[in-house]
Order: structure tokens, then sequence, then C-alpha cells
């Protein structure tokens, strides 16, 4: 008889590190499978530390030596079309959260990070691999498209004729080859991206949050033409220039300090 697979209660512990909240994905039974409670409770993780004033970024990082090895396949059986919907409408919360959230999100990918795993490190802000993780995506050998966003931010990371090939060939890649090609920020050695997006996910929390909150949206809307660009900054800077955060900035400068930044 098979021994039923453990699924901890809690699939997204949260932990701080001073002002940078740390989320991991915990399934290591099953290599951090994307389950419907790890997508609900992710939810409510990235939720409340996007909502809390003393976060100033978030890492994402998985258990047991991996990021996320892809949906979890004994939850693919046949669903209605409403239970689809609501599944889907989950999922595109979590693609906001982490795409268009205020906080700068640090994915810390070790092992594997397939299919969905791809898809939500692809949406970070910054990416730490380890330089023997594996990338690559399945979603056409099993017959579905690619989801969580994966079509808008891997064409956004690496370009569209590479995101063709990796989504169209189910292309196997490590960590060196997703720096390469500019999947990943930077490359750490095994077992190390966790510290080296700590240490990223800290310079990110230094920074004033109502700037670091447009710059993420500014760049999120992406923009196609020199004009479109003007415009996005001028909207952009106006509200930045009006901050309490630019402000304390120049106070700091000629004060010959360190800014004390309240994200106002």
């Amino acid at each position: 008889m098979t021994k039923p697979i453990d699924r901890p209660a809690d699939m997204v512990p949260m932990m701080r590190d001073g002002a940078v909240a740390v989320l991991t994905l915990n399934f290591p039974a099953r290599r951090n499978a994307y389950c419907l409670q790890m997508r609900t409770q992710l939810r409510e993780r990235l939720e409340a530390a996007m909502g809390d004033a003393e976060v100033r970024a978030i890492v994402l990082t998985g258990a047991g030596g991996h990021f996320c090895a892809g949906g979890d396949i004994s939850e693919m059986e046949t669903r209605t079309l409403l239970e689809n919907r609501e599944r889907w409408n989950l999922v595109t919360a979590l693609i906001r959260l982490i795409a268009l959230g205020p906080k700068p999100v640090v994915a810390a990918v070790e092992g594997s990070a397939m299919g969905a795993g791809l898809s939500i490190a692809s949406l970070a802000d910054h990416v730490v691999a380890a330089r023997d993780a594996k990338f690559g995506a399945a979603f056409v050998k099993v017959g579905l498209m690619p989801d969580m966003g994966a079509l808008w931010s891997l064409q956004h990371r690496v370009g569209r004729a590479k995101a063709r090939e990796i989504l169209g060939l189910a292309r196997v890649f490590d960590g060196a080859e997703a720096h390469r090609i500019g999947l990943a920020n930077e490359l750490a050695e095994p077992g190390g991206a966790l510290p080296q997006a700590l240490a990223v996910a800290q310079d990110y929390a230094a920074l004033p949050p109502v700037a670091s909150a447009l710059l993420k949206s500014a760049l999120a809307q992406g923009v196609d033409s020199l004009d479109a660009a003007i415009r996005s900054e001028v909207e952009f800077q106006a509200v930045a220039m009006g901050s309490a955060d630019h402000a304390e900035a120049v106070r700091a400068f000629l004060e010959k300090r360190a800014p004390r930044f309240e994200g106002r």
C-alpha cells in the first residue's frame, strides 16, 4: 500500500530578518510542488508582507534543497469550469502580488525550479540561482499552456526568441545557463543562494520605499517608445518628488547623516 505523502500544515512559513520577510515554499516530500494549499498560503503570506510597513523587501525560497518542482500532479485531475475559474482567480492574485506589489521580491533558487517554479522565479525582481539549480517548463509536453505569468515575465527576462525556445521545446538548463541568458541576476555556489539573496534583499530594504515601489511599477508597465518612457517618467517622478522619503534624503545629504526613510 502506498504511504500517504506528508503535507505540512504550514506550507509557506514566514520569518523576519530585520526589514526582510522570508517566505519558504515548504512541501519537501514533493520538492515543494505547487499545490492548492501552497498557492492559498503563499497569497496570504504575500499579502501580509506587502501590507506590513515594517517589511521593506521579500525573499522567496524553498525547503529541502529545492525551490519548486512545478504543479502537484496529484491535483491535476479534470475539474469543472467553475473550479478552474476559481483556481485561476487565485493564480492571478499571486502573479500580481509578486510582479506588481510595492515591495521588491528576491528569489533564492536551489535545486528544481520547474514549471510553476520557473514562472514564480521569473516574476521576481531579482533572482539568485545556485550554479547547479535546474530550470525548465514542460507545460506543452502535458498538453498545457505556460501559466503563472510566464508568457510575460520570461520574455521580459530573456527575450521573446529565448522564451519561445524554453517554453516551446521544454528545455531544461542549469543555474549557470540561467545567469548567462539573463533569467538569473547572479550566481551562487550550491547551498549559497539564500544567504546571497538575503544580502540583496537587505540592499533593497535600505532604499526609499516610495521610490522603490514606483520604480517597480514603472518597469512592470513597460514602454515601447521614447515618448511613452518620458510620459511614464513624468508621471512617476512627480509622485516621487512630492514624497516625504525624497525630502528626508535631501535633508540627510545636507546634514551629512544616514537617511531614515518612513515609506511616505
